[in-house]
């Protein structure tokens, strides 16, 4: 039965050590996409300032169709900084995730700790009840052991007493008192 807990147990922190691996694998996914649109977004932004330079038209001005490319290259840029502000909303929704579980495995920690502290002080208690006990029945065997080594020393004087008794020669009383 303990093997099985102990399997058990090994299967939930090897999946959550595979949840965490995932959710740090999509995390870097995310920041490599974010960084891959900035990327994008600073090149387009050397192309618009590229493209205000240009100039095609009559005299060296500006025609309606360079205009229109450095707007149609604006219009690019802030697209590309939607989808940035998309992907930085996912990426802080991971963090967020992330965050949760921490805390949520720190409130898990430390409910842990305090139930084995409590298990701790109980088992000090019962420990100390236990020596106590002990201690009382040593004590008690001692007393015993002491009444039992009186008991045979006070059995054998009374047997060498009984036996000295039967070895004295016995006196006649009525002779002595007739002389």
């Amino acid at each position: 039965m303990k093997q099985i807990g102990a399997i058990i147990v090994l299967l939930i922190i090897s999946i959550s050590q595979v949840n965490a691996q995932n959710d740090s694998l999509a995390y870097e996914t995310q920041r490599k996409k974010i960084n891959q649109l900035l990327d994008e977004r600073s090149n387009r932004f050397g192309q618009y300032e590229g493209s205000l330079g240009k100039r095609s038209g009559i005299f060296g001005l500006k025609t309606k169709k360079d205009m229109q490319f450095s707007n149609d290259i604006l219009r690019q840029i802030v697209l590309t900084d939607n989808d940035i502000f998309s992907e930085l909303k996912i990426l802080l929704d991971y963090k967020d995730l992330e965050k949760e579980q921490v805390e949520t495995r720190a409130e898990t920690v430390e409910g842990r700790i305090d139930r084995f502290q409590l298990t701790i002080t109980r088992l000090q208690q019962e420990n100390e009840k236990l020596r106590t006990q002990s201690e009382k029945n040593i004590a008690d065997y001692d007393r015993l052991t002491n009444y039992l080594i009186l008991l045979i020393i006070s059995l054998i004087a009374s047997i060498w007493y009984i036996y000295k008794l039967k070895k004295l020669p016995k006196i006649d009383m009525s002779s002595t008192k007739s002389a």
